[in-house]
């Protein structure tokens, strides 16, 4: 079938495609690399038109044109799945937002979501000859938010590299509302931040050393995973698979060097599966029309059950803090959020519950500030305000460059114990600190005691002395009350008496008087001598 017909149809310019937005629409602005550029700059000669439009995205790899201007907070506010460093800005500007959520649960957030997308935007490359859009190395939500979007545009770059998968890795042009040809500009990028550390190293050797032949691999952000990467790359390992999140550089290095062939995956043999993924132009030309490669979206790369049923699930990521309980910080520095949840904890999860599998969390053991400051990055307890990614109960691996240990099924002492012997051996004082407060614990157990016993002692004899105190109360008041009656009683008596006797003299009294009144008035004899016709006339005394 051709659809040269409906493109034409759909193809408009990206000022035109942008009118179909509101002030207070909410609008997807797609992900990672496949965030729109032409269509943002489009939107962002709209400003003063528009008031209270939500943006949605996240890991941005460059600046967005929409928040240009110092005053753009007054017009939009970022919304972000997952912060990247030019996110943290616009956080520090006011303007933008960092919304918790598993990476995983995305799909069905926009399926389920009570705010659906007015307009979703995303980058994709050219429609294919079946009508389809692909939107690159971005699965992961994408295809969700899609279906539930009221308007669909898409902005048409042919640098973005056509990534092959099993479901909801593309758009069909019967879906999409507009069609948007961009600028063609080379998508962005996202480095492994420079060569390996002697640290990273130093970590990289010693999570080696523990993934066997046949293993499957997840490698998170940063230098430590790519470290590792370029570790195995170097190595005799082989048979090994790819189940990841997100998909980098170093996966490149160590397919290229035949240590990958996903021969050995109890699902999806044969394919290196990803969520998406961020890397260098050579990555993406890796990806491009690659049969080998898997583009899925997250609800299936990040399900615990996915991972679990991989045997020999090895998992390696990052984190900013951990504390002596053996909680992770891996998505903010006390109150300041600097990435999100992701995946991490699905990972760490699964990895447990695969046959043989292993999750390694790593991190230098110090760093050093901008100011040239030093750092532990092992607490006592995490800085106020930081968020738990992986609590202590779901830790296993923790590596630095000074060891590794396993965190499972220790108790908290344990744990302190160990997670102390991975410090620098520089900051000493964190095991004094810890000394002063295994010590400091010990006496407080005591006080605390002490403190209820003699709590306890007080609330019983206080108790008792208030019972007493209202037994007494109570008979007091009876008493009272018994005596009012009595006297209550005796006035009526004598009250009785005083009435009768007036009574009695009122009636006597009464009766003296009706005697004299008559004794007054004596009654009148009659007579018949008087003539008749005429009254007889009386003296009357």
């Amino acid at each position: 079938m051709d659809y040269s017909q409906e493109y034409k149809q759909k193809l408009v310019s990206a000022d035109e495609a942008v009118k179909i937005i509101k002030s207070g629409d909410w609008v997807d602005y797609g992900w990672c690399n496949g965030t729109v550029d032409v269509l943002d700059q489009a939107l962002a000669k709209r400003t003063d038109e528009l008031k209270n439009v939500n943006l949605r995205g996240g890991i941005l790899l460059k600046p967005l044109a929409v928040f240009a201007r110092e005053d753009a907070g007054e017009h939009f506010t970022w919304n972000s799945w997952h912060m990247s460093g030019i996110e943290r800005k616009l956080i520090a500007r006011g303007c933008a937002y960092y919304s918790p959520i598993r990476y995983s649960e995305l799909p069905r957030y926009y399926r389920e979501s009570s705010c659906p997308d007015d307009v979703a935007m995303i980058m994709v490359a050219p429609m294919d000859k079946h009508g389809y859009f692909n939107f690159g190395p971005n699965a992961s939500h994408l295809g969700a938010m899609c279906e539930t979007a009221k308007h669909v545009i898409v902005e048409v770059n042919e640098n973005m590299p056509r990534c092959l998968g099993g479901t909801e890795c593309g758009i069909h042009i019967s879906d999409v509302t507009y069609i948007v040809e961009g600028n063609n500009a080379p998508i962005g990028e996202l480095g492994a931040g420079g060569p390996a550390t002697d640290v990273d190293k130093k970590v990289a050797q010693l999570i080696v050393d523990q993934i066997p032949n046949g293993a499957c691999l997840q490698l998170g952000i940063g230098g430590m995973p790519n470290a590792v990467g370029s570790l195995i790359a170097e190595s005799d390992l082989k048979d090994l698979g790819v189940h990841t999140e997100m998909y980098v550089d170093a996966f490149v290095d160590i397919a290229r060097a035949g240590k990958i062939n996903g021969s050995k995956k109890n699902i999806d043999r044969f394919r290196q599966v990803y969520g998406f993924g961020a890397g260098t132009k050579k990555m993406y030309d890796y990806l491009d029309e690659n049969p080998e490669l898997m583009s899925a979206p997250v609800s299936y790369t990040n399900d615990i059950r996915s991972i679990a049923a991989l045997d020999n699930f090895i998992s390696i990521n990052n984190c900013v803090d951990i504390d002596l309980f053996g909680q992770i910080s891996s998505e903010s520095s006390g109150i300041k959020q600097i990435s999100g949840a992701g995946g991490q904890l699905d990972f760490v999860l699964g990895a447990y519950l695969s046959n043989g599998g292993k999750s390694f969390i790593c991190c230098s053991s110090t760093f050093t500030d901008k100011q040239g400051v030093m750092h532990s990055r092992i607490r006592p307890t995490l800085a106020e305000g930081s968020i738990v990614t992986d609590t202590r109960a779901n830790t296993h691996y923790v590596v630095t460059e000074y060891g590794m240990v396993n965190l499972k099924g220790l108790s908290s002492w344990q744990k302190a114990e160990a997670i102390i012997a991975q410090a620098n051996i520089q900051n000493q004082e964190l095991v004094n600190e810890h000394e002063i407060m295994q010590q400091a614990y010990a006496q407080a157990n005591e006080i605390v005691e002490l403190a209820t016993k003699q709590a306890q002692e007080i609330l019983d004899n206080a108790t008792t002395e208030a019972n007493n105190v209202k037994i007494a109360a109570m008979q007091y008041t009876d008493d009272i009350l018994a005596n009012l009656g009595n006297i209550i009683t005796h006035s009526i008596e004598v009250s009785t008496n005083d009435y009768n006797t007036m009574l009695a003299n009122l009636r006597q009294i009464d009766s003296i008087v009706s005697a004299n009144r008559a004794e007054l008035n004596p009654p009148v004899e009659e007579t018949n001598t008087a003539p008749e016709g005429e009254t007889e006339k009386l003296d009357v005394i």
